[in-house]
């Protein structure tokens, strides 16, 4: 007992010593850093915001300071309102997963906020979502894109068709975007059960506005072309950026040529409307987005789109510049002056703003050639093959 009562003693006499040791050696600096402290504003005068805001030697500033700031044309409200929580709500009652919400859309406030003054109904017709198939999760990794990714994803909802269409002619969209993640692991990258989803949504609702947004099928121009004689109204495929770009942006097995072919074939499959877009600020040069335009021309490409690359998460590639919303009207004018049908060119540009024009309701003064799209969509007469 006695030896156990003198360990015990002896373990109390350590940490009383451990415990002034630190007290001791602690003392200087927290003697100034309250010295600090005591030198700085006030607690009033910080929230009054009155704040020497002068840099000095001794300041910490937190982020990258060499990294572009982002510029007051491109904050965007957090999204609110009646009419996008309805949506949102819509969206998980039908079970649909949206790009919008995956890649976390900056835009997603104007394709899905609607109006105050509008009815449910009339917020709903004007919306513009686009929906991902066949999963949330990509074979794929671009740089750019916050989409999940695996090798082996998991397997296809047979169901799926079926039932998006079904959802989609219930919600009553003027204007749908159907994409997919890539799909590698399948025999036909799911092109069949792209374009079953396609067909599937023009007889239920005829009415709407379908936009099939594709992957490059690994250059396979059979699944290409099934898409493309599946009854939608716009064929998309994205180059996403400038031909010397590609490898540092996109995923190594997609091609700037092999993406100017998609386009092509769907274009000779007898598709009306061919669209594609290219982000602005990864660092290309004015010379390299002219040659990519011309490349486009060359592939009958119908309508460009030209928008600010936004760094989704930390993870992802930086943004080397911010373009000014002047550039952005550069450009615009010069891909019409190109011969483009239609080009969308702003910081946030998207399908959103392209639906009136597919629809022959866009404002002359802005000179869009609407009357060219809508005789070459043949609006109201669109249907599956």
């Amino acid at each position: 007992m006695a030896s156990i009562a003198y360990r015990r003693s002896s373990l109390l006499c350590r940490q009383v010593v451990r415990s002034y040791a630190t007290a001791s050696s602690s003392t200087p600096r927290n003697s100034a850093f309250s010295e600090k402290l005591a030198s700085g504003p006030s607690l009033d005068e910080f929230i009054s915001g009155d704040v020497d805001a002068d840099p000095s030697p001794s300041r910490i500033t937190l982020g990258n300071t060499k990294a572009p700031r982002l510029p007051a044309h491109l904050k965007t409200t957090i999204p609110t309102g009646a009419a996008f929580s309805n949506i949102k709500k819509d969206l998980r009652g039908l079970g649909l997963h949206t790009v919008c919400e995956e890649a976390r859309c900056p835009n997603i406030g104007d394709c899905w906020g609607g109006s105050s003054e509008a009815s449910p109904e009339e917020n709903k017709r004007k919306a513009t979502a686009t929906i991902m198939l066949m999963g949330d999760t990509c074979t794929r990794g671009c740089r750019f894109c916050s989409v999940k990714t695996s090798r082996a994803p998991p397997p296809l909802d047979p169901h799926e068709p079926e039932n998006t269409a079904e959802a989609v002619s219930r919600w009553g969209l003027g204007y749908i975007v159907l994409t997919s993640v890539d799909r590698d692991d399948l025999i036909d990258g799911g092109a069949s059960h792209f374009a079953s989803t396609i067909r599937k949504i023009k007889q239920k609702a005829p009415n709407i506005l379908v936009e099939a947004l594709t992957g490059d099928f690994q250059g396979s121009r059979p699944e290409v072309e099934l898409v493309a004689k599946s009854g939608l109204d716009v064929y998309a495929h994205n180059i996403e950026t400038v031909e010397a770009l590609t490898p540092f942006v996109r995923d190594r097995r997609a091609k700037f040529r092999q993406s100017l072919k998609v386009l092509e074939w769907a274009k000779e499959a007898g598709v009306k409307v061919t669209k594609t877009s290219i982000m602005l600020g990864v660092g290309e040069t004015e010379e390299q987005v002219l040659d990519a335009l011309k490349e486009l021309r060359k592939s009958n490409v119908d309508v460009v789109t030209f928008g600010q690359y936004m760094r989704p998460t930390k993870k992802h590639m930086k943004v080397d510049r911010y373009v000014e919303p002047a550039e952005f009207d550069r450009w615009r004018q010069v891909a019409e002056d190109m011969g483009f049908l239609y080009v969308a060119s702003g910081p946030l540009a998207g399908e959103f703003y392209i639906e009136n024009i597919l629809r022959g309701k866009a404002n002359p003064a802005r000179g869009v050639k609407t009357e060219v799209l809508s005789q070459a969509l043949d609006l109201g007469t669109s249907t599956a093959q």
